[in-house]
């Protein structure tokens, strides 16, 4: 998609311009978002256009025109082209979602990564989702997993409801319980020692989250996946940097653990990339 458009924007835009649009864009169901690298309107329309003539099904177009922020992971939208509305629906791994693009926190860039923790999921697992978002891993999991239980936990209240619905629409209701509230306050109150495996999926918070990922397993342990964001530079190994924190983190709480697979999910930026640890935990501190 992403040489395609560049391909044709050459035609209608000179080098110097041409640099100055970013080489990557979402698409959201019928919704597509760019971000460009200056605030050029002509540019960034011109780009919008030629969008949703090599793809028939784009309705609108936005530029992504503040970084994703705050508790809700939210952005600001400036349309381009097309309808002027920001509720889509996505569909992915067998499953399909509703959701506000500029409400809630989406990314369809992590497709891969929903079905290969799905993969992992074992028939009969209780599974906590620390941030749930509009429910796309926990809905998956439950969809593909058969008799699992998914506590799917959202602070955003837009994000919940879209969960809510997402639940209902996928017919996984009663395997995924849709629950409101920060994770910390959630979990302490009422899914202390229950889970299985526990998904941290927002990388922002999962260092400081990390605690109450271990609060959440039982007795015995279980598995974490632990999303990061790490700047790395051509000597740095970005995989090895959310080990060094992850395992400082894990040694002052005193839980007996391995890391069992690593990787780098995707490149976020110049030099940074998000990462994920899947961590076997085999002994719980016996505070929690």
């Amino acid at each position: 998609m992403r040489k395609r458009l560049q391909t044709k924007l050459s035609a209608t835009l000179p080098p110097e311009q041409l640099k100055k649009i970013y080489n990557s864009f979402d698409i959201v169901g019928d919704i597509a978002i760019i971000k460009t690298a200056t605030p050029n309107l002509e540019n960034a329309e011109t780009a919008a256009n030629q969008i949703m003539v090599i793809h028939k099904n784009v309705k609108t177009v936005f530029a992504q025109s503040s970084p994703i922020k705050g508790d809700f992971r939210v952005r600001q939208l400036n349309l381009l082209a097309g309808e002027n509305k920001t509720i889509t629906l996505y569909k992915e791994n067998g499953c399909q979602f509703r959701v506000d693009v500029e409400k809630c926190y989406f990314s369809p860039r992590l497709s891969h990564e929903r079905a290969r923790i799905a993969d992992l999921v074992e028939s009969g697992e209780v599974v906590v989702n620390m941030f749930a978002g509009v429910g796309c891993f926990s809905v998956i999991i439950a969809k593909k997993v058969s008799q699992t239980k998914v506590y799917s936990i959202d602070v955003n209240p837009t994000a919940f409801e879209y969960m809510q619905q997402n639940v209902k629409v996928n017919r996984v209701y009663g395997n995924v319980v849709p629950l409101l509230g920060d994770a910390k306050e959630v979990i302490q109150t009422k899914l202390q020692g229950i889970a299985d495996r526990v998904l941290m999926p927002l990388p922002e918070k999962a260092l400081e989250y990390l605690p109450y990922a271990i609060m959440a397993l039982k007795p015995e342990g279980g598995w974490i996946h632990f999303y990061d964001f790490q700047h790395a530079t051509r000597e740095e190994n970005p995989v090895e940097k959310t080990k060094t924190q992850v395992a400082q983190k894990l040694a002052c709480i005193g839980t007996d653990y391995r890391f069992a697979s690593s990787r780098v999910v995707r490149s976020t930026g110049p030099n940074w990339w998000q990462t994920v640890l899947d961590i076997q935990v085999s002994g719980k501190p016996s505070k929690f």
